[in-house]
């Protein structure tokens, strides 16, 4: 039987994205008649990654919560295995001692068929009730495990105009999605940039909050936190402005060279990058291509600029040094995530799925603090412009 250990494990990082069992296919198990043991059968396959949770949301990690979900169908239906060879045992001992062999072999067989139902539904039903409930669970704890900001210091409209794949939007969105602040997204056409013909300020990003313009990342991640913060902080305010110093003068130029340094590499990136941002059909395969083919030799640049001999054991080193920094922490502001901690989670996040981002994970110490990052910064925050 499976034991409370394996149904609550230790969390672990999650090796990929992943598909929510949605509450259309928890809501079924509710209901013994409706499918629940193909329900059940599921669960050693589900996937998770949460899109459009109440309403809004790109995606959270929930494979800690979910393998907990999916190893309670297994202890259930493992329980409900256990409870029917009692009921064959007694039904055996009857077709043993009856006198009509042919009849009562029938009778056996059909009232073994009938046990064997009766007690797996009955296992699965409580196991949907179960399983609901836990879900239901689940999924008010990672809404509510966000920054809680109160109403009256929270901004009234907040737009950000970005590019997908940038780390720096990617920095100012990790912040607002630990915030829970909500924003609607303008996406630059990076060529024409006519989004932001409005303003003199023509880099990403840029950030009105209640009409006002706010531009560089770092600038409007500090402007935003003095808004919000409704108390003093309780970090230690020189080591996080030490480390989020570091993001923007190291950390930062260990991608380019690392996403563009060969060719499958550089195609990889910006198919990443065409099909997420604002271009036109003959502008997405034009720079798909042609952009690839620029970026990887610019990429050899960075490399001599930075001092880069080996790039993916750069980008090693720098994650290493990340995780030295922690010194045993959860985060580097101890048990809840600091401006430092977004600014590294912000800018890695584009690149993690990437096979740099995947490389950098399986060979470092980094993943554990990542996915910790992820279940914190939980859902996006972003709503539809």
């Amino acid at each position: 039987m499976t034991s409370w250990a394996e149904i609550f494990p230790e969390p672990t990082a999650p090796g990929a994205q992943f598909k929510l069992l949605t509450w259309q296919s928890l809501k079924p198990s509710l209901n013994p008649k409706l499918s629940c043991l193909q329900i059940a059968t599921k669960a050693h396959r589900i996937k998770v990654c949460i899109f459009q949770i109440f309403g809004r949301g790109k995606r959270i990690a929930g494979m800690r919560r979910v393998s907990r979900i999916a190893a309670l169908y297994r202890a259930v239906d493992g329980a409900a295995a256990m409870e029917v060879p009692q009921h064959r045992m007694s039904t055996a001992a009857q077709f043993s001692t009856s006198s009509n062999k042919s009849s009562t072999r029938s009778n056996w067989l059909f009232n073994n068929l009938l046990t064997d139902l009766s007690a797996r539904t009955s296992a699965h039903a409580v196991a949907g009730t179960m399983l609901f409930s836990v879900a239901a669970t689940t999924l008010t704890e990672e809404v509510h495990a966000k920054e809680v900001v109160p109403p009256e210091l929270r901004p009234k409209d907040l737009v950000l105009y970005q590019y997908e794949a940038c780390p720096f939007c990617n920095k100012v969105k990790a912040f607002l999605d630990y915030y829970d602040l909500p924003y609607k997204i303008i996406e630059v056409n990076p060529i024409s940039k006519k989004e932001l013909k409005w303003s003199d300020y023509k880099k990403v990003p840029v950030v009105l909050v209640d009409g006002e313009q706010m531009v560089n990342s770092s600038d409007i991640i500090d402007k935003l936190y003095e808004k919000v913060r409704s108390g003093d902080s309780t970090f230690d305010a020189d080591e996080e402005s030490k480390w989020r110093k570091w993001v923007d003068d190291h950390l930062v130029h260990m991608l380019s060279p690392n996403i563009y340094r060969n060719t499958s590499e550089a195609l990889e990136s910006f198919d990443y990058i065409t099909s997420h941002g604002n271009f036109s059909f003959t502008e997405r395969i034009t720079a798909k291509y042609a952009g690839a083919a620029a970026m990887y030799f610019v990429s050899k640049k960075l490399k001599k600029k930075y001092n880069i001999t080996d790039e993916r054991a750069a980008l090693y080193e720098a994650a290493e040094t990340w995780v030295d920094a922690l010194k045993g922490r959860d985060f580097l502001g101890g048990s809840k995530p600091n401006l430092a901690d977004l600014a590294v989670y912000g800018v890695l996040r584009p690149i993690r799925y990437l096979k740099s981002g995947r490389d950098m994970v399986e060979n470092t110490r980094i993943g554990d603090w990542y996915s910790r990052m992820e279940s914190e910064v939980g859902v996006s925050a972003r709503i539809q412009a």
